[in-house]
């Protein structure tokens, strides 16, 4: 190439050069700051969400000591986090100065968090343990991209959390993928120093991710100068979690209990390392409690004056005492999810009947939105003027407080005042399943759905038999305690009837309760539930949803007044095609429709031996094991087909009409749905030598 194409070559790709840097600018992947204090900032320097405010010289406060709030401030444009030719992570650095500054010095209100999050809108994000990133809901989901490091101040179990005071690292979900206790290493790696994040101080933090190594590191410290050796120092890959452009800042919450949560300044570098903090150029901490002699004299004051109207005093509070929320030592035990009446009044309009719901077997149900939060709840009101309610209170809170599957109804919180008993659940929008299989629904649910709802009230009730800390037995399993989510997905609730026992034991109830249709058979002989008493009433479950109609149905013609009875009938006969909904209009999967009814009818055996387990149900329902050859009748005993079934003294749980009317008469008064089977006329239904031939 001579030379003068060679100088016009380099001139033509300077060109092409130039004008790319001209209309094509690279976006920088070098972005840094330093906040010492935020005095004078405006939205073009931070975003404040919920409750965040600059106070006092330049303080960012996220949260005040008010009861479940949530403050946020996130730097306002977003910052690229992945190299834009190879998609793969950048590395990163911050520095911040916080302090937490409880309401009780002993009791945390939960904490704050560094995130980086894919959106400084967190909207839908709850209070409490959620810091304000996530909800009961989205917890875990690997699509929520956020990276959170949690300065906690209480001990979550159902987190897992490894004390109440403790640093962690959390990606998609509040609980940590890795944590230690807060503190920091002197002399080297020798020695380490705890830190109480409650302690009224101000702690510097560093945050640092080397995505070479993929390696994120979190230190904290008393002093400006960092430790050399971190507290936390993981392998962590990134790559999956960030977008292309994230979002940083701070996001804090509080409780039942409340903390004040500050930072006091902020330094981020993208590319490098940032900046560490002097301490003493800070503002300090706004107000620190201290005993002033002006104080002591206002206490003495007041106190002289409580004196002089001591009389008009005593009446008043014994007034208003019955005004305020008690608070029992067991409700704090289950942790920090009391509300108070007024809020709950408030997010539903003052339980006007525009906000009901419908009406459980305890309660009314109305439809709220928190005044804090903006979260979409539904609240069950109980009454209290009976035993029985307060029990099922109870029995609510201890069991479905402590759950955690996406196939159970999420409690979220209560509230008891007076002989008031208010029950928070997250908020389903398309209610009970009941409403869309019987009589005339809102809109008919296809095959598909009404088999994902199935499979996912199974889900969630092997949660309950074997996958929680103890046996959860459910005891009132039907259609009306499924509840739908706005995609359809089925959500088993209502717990008021649920016993604890441990794995591998039985309760030692013997009071026998639930729903008629749903009763297993040896629940009146034995008045002992188990699991596979639940299976029974999961079995009628199946069944009705594969019919579209009740367990007992007394308008139906004497031979379809039993559910149970009319399908094994069809079944026998080969006519079983006939039970189905006839709304579905042919229009479903024929083998999955038969799988579900020939496993509603093992479900609904007289034998609790018979009835297959619900790990065994999902095997079936999921395809991976094919469905045992014949079907033993269901008030048989003895061989059939090669399937043993026990020989027991039989009681059907499904009764005849003549004794629905004296049990109708007998309830009446009762709460709906419910029977208590020891109080139930005696059962004509015992077996004669007749019957026991029609069954052989």
């Amino acid at each position: 190439m001579t030379r003068t194409k060679r100088c016009a070559s380099l001139i033509s790709h300077g060109l092409v050069f130039l004008f790319s840097l001209l209309f094509f600018p690279t976006p920088s992947l070098s972005v840094s700051f330093i906040y010492n204090g935020f005095k004078g900032l405006n939205s073009d320097n931070i975003t404040l969400n919920g409750v965040a405010d600059i106070i006092h010289g330049g303080v960012l406060q996220l949260t005040n000591q008010t009861s479940r709030l949530i403050g946020q401030g996130f730097y306002p444009n977003h910052i690229r986090f992945k190299n834009p030719t190879t998609k793969t992570p950048l590395s990163f650095s911050t520095s911040f100065v916080f302090a937490i500054v409880p309401e009780y010095a002993r009791l945390g209100g939960h904490g704050l968090a560094f995130t980086v999050s894919p959106t400084r809108d967190l909207t839908g994000a709850q209070p409490s343990q959620y810091l304000g990133l996530l909800n009961v809901t989205d917890n875990g989901n690997t699509s929520n991209h956020l990276l959170a490091i949690e300065f906690d101040t209480v001990q979550d179990f159902e987190f897992s959390d490894i004390n109440d005071n403790h640093v962690g690292i959390n990606i998609n979900s509040m609980a940590s993928n890795y944590s230690t206790k807060a503190g920091f290493f002197v002399d080297g790696n020798s020695t380490k120093q705890d830190v109480n994040l409650k302690g009224r101080q101000k702690i510097q933090a560093w945050v640092d991710y080397d995505a070479l190594k993929a390696q994120l590191n979190v230190t904290i410290s008393l002093h400006l100068d960092k430790p050399t050796t971190p507290i936390l120092s993981v392998p962590v890959d990134l790559s999956s979690v960030f977008h292309d452009f994230m979002y940083v800042g701070f996001s804090a919450s509080t409780g039942l209990l409340a903390s004040s949560h500050y930072i006091f300044g902020w330094s981020f570098n993208m590319g490098g390392k940032a900046q560490s903090l002097d301490l003493s150029n800070l503002p300090s901490i706004p107000g620190a409690r201290k005993n002033h002699t002006g104080f002591i004299i206002g206490v003495s004051i007041a106190v002289f004056l409580a004196l002089v109207i001591a009389i008009a005093g005593v009446v008043f509070v014994i007034k208003k005492s019955k005004e305020v929320d008690e608070i029992e030592e067991w409700e704090l035990d289950l942790g920090p999810h009391r509300y108070s009446y007024k809020e709950l009044k408030e997010a539903t309009k003052g339980f006007r009947d525009e906000e009901l719901l419908g009406f459980g077997g305890f309660g009314s149900v109305y439809k709220g939105i928190l005044p804090n939060s903006k979260t979409l709840v539904a609240v069950k009101r109980i009454s209290n003027e009976s035993k029985q309610g307060m029990r099922a209170f109870v029995s609510e809170i201890s069991t479905i407080g402590r759950l955690r599957h996406r196939n159970l109804v999420q409690l979220l919180g209560w509230c008891r005042k007076g002989g008031i008993l208010l029950l928070v659940y997250e908020f389903m929008a398309n209610g009970s399943l009941d409403k869309y299989i019987y009589d005339d629904p809102k809109f008919v649910l296809t095959w598909e759905e009404r088999f994902k709802i199935i499979k996912g009230v199974a889900l969630g009730l092997l949660y309950l038999h074997e996958e929680w800390q103890q046996t959860v037995l459910h005891r009132d399993i039907k259609a009306g305690n499924v509840l739908l989510d706005s995609e359809l997905n089925g959500h088993l609730g209502d717990f008021g009837l649920a016993k604890l026992c441990e794995h591998g034991s039985h309760s030692n109830t013997t009071k026998v309760v639930g729903t008629l249709g749903y009763l297993a058979p040896e629940l009146t002989r034995t008045g002992k539930p188990t699991t596979s008493s639940d299976v029974f009433a999961f079995g009628a479950l199946l069944l009705e949803v594969v019919c579209g109609r009740r367990p007992i149905e007394q308008k139906a013609l004497p031979e379809e007044l039993i559910l149970v009875d009319w399908v094994w009938d069809k079944w026998t006969k080969r006519e079983v095609l006939e039970v189905v909904d006839s709304r579905l209009n042919g229009q479903f999967n024929e083998v999955e429709v038969l799988v579900v009814i020939k496993l509603g009818l093992m479900c609904s055996s007289n034998a609790p031996s018979a009835r297959p387990a619900l790990r065994q149900v999902i095997r079936y329902l999921e395809g991976e094991v094919p469905l045992p050859e014949g079907l033993p009748s269901p008030c048989e005993g003895g061989e059939k087909d090669g399937h043993m079934v026990e020989i027991e003294d039989y009681v059907h749980s499904y009764p005849s009409s003549s004794f629905l009317d004296k049990v109708s008469n007998w309830s009446a008064g009762v709460e709906e749905g419910y029977v208590d089977v020891e109080a139930i006329p005696a059962s004509p239904l015992s077996i004669s030598s007749k019957e026991e031939n029609k069954c052989s």
